[in-house]
């Protein structure tokens, strides 16, 4: 069954554990996903971001999502992720999704709280929860995201220290937009780390104490378990996960590829590394957050 983000966090703040959301392109990390989450009996929360989506691709992944939420005991939330524009988070609404996120980390305080305040108001009217970010959380190779993804040497670094949520920012942000859920930047970044973060976990005491509502942390792949642990302790209750799954993916699918004689095999047996590294990760976040066993 489909249920909204706020009602999954609401549990997760309650009993001080986090649900790892997943960001899915495809058929096989959606299986993985689901699968994992029925064996370990922890709700299952899917992102989307704008890319996968375009040109109909949309209607695919949430038919897919759809049958997931019909097929399998485990909740389920379909959030979109990352998303600037009005007319997406519409199209995201309008296709069934549960959440969405409005990203205006980049812009100033006023006009972040304007915008997400549209989207909050346009959301809840139809029963969908809102996530938005204060403060901003870096890409961990400077750029769109992209060159992380890429696995681009040449990408400037940035500083996540430079952008970090501002407590006193908190209360008015919240009052303003009654948004559901808020990331907050506390020195993670999106993409592959070049070295070890440090989260500055009196800064999210700071911001917890203030917060009435949930927090996420982005960034979630390749943070230190014991730092998790220690954010999750301190009011963290959703945490993203997206380089993990893909490292896991492709790295299955290059050693297979890369192993085999015959390029007319059979997907489900291409397949089957990257399934089993992906299914790793996937359970390993489910534990390492404490998701496990709540459903």
């Amino acid at each position: 069954m489909f249920v909204t983000m706020k009602e999954m966090l609401a549990d997760a703040r309650e009993k001080k554990y986090a649900i790892p959301a997943f960001d899915v392109s495809n058929y096989e990390m959606i299986k993985s996903v689901i699968e994992v989450c029925e064996e370990e009996k922890s709700p299952a929360m899917f992102m989307c971001l704008k890319a996968d989506l375009e040109n109909k691709g949309i209607h695919f992944l949430t038919a897919l999502l759809q049958e997931a939420a019909k097929n399998y005991s485990v909740p389920v939330c379909v959030h979109l992720d990352h998303a600037t524009d009005f007319n997406d988070i519409k199209q995201a609404i309008d296709a069934g999704f549960s959440s969405v996120m409005y990203d205006g980390s980049v812009l100033p305080f006023e006009k972040n709280a304007e915008n997400t305040k549209i989207v909050v108001d346009m959301a809840h009217a139809k029963g969908v929860s809102v996530e938005a970010e204060l403060g901003h959380v870096c890409d961990a190779i400077a750029g769109t995201g992209e060159d992380a993804m890429m696995g681009n040497a040449d990408a400037k670094e940035e500083n996540p220290e430079d952008s970090l949520t501002d407590p006193l920012e908190v209360e008015k942000f919240v009052d303003i937009t009654n948004v559901d859920a808020l990331a907050v930047a506390i020195g993670t970044a999106h993409g592959v780390y070049r070295s070890t973060p440090t989260l500055r976990l009196d800064r999210l005491d700071e911001i917890n104490k203030i917060s009435k509502i949930p927090l996420v942390l982005h960034g979630g792949s390749g943070t230190p378990d014991d730092q998790v642990k220690q954010a999750i302790a301190r009011g963290i209750t959703k945490i993203n996960i997206f380089s993990e799954v893909l490292n896991g993916l492709n790295t299955g699918l290059k050693d297979k590829l890369n192993n085999i004689q015959n390029m007319s095999m059979w997907p489900i047996f291409v397949y089957e590394e990257a399934n089993a590294r992906m299914r790793e990760v996937i359970r390993n976040k489910i534990r390492t957050f404490g998701s496990n066993g709540r459903v």
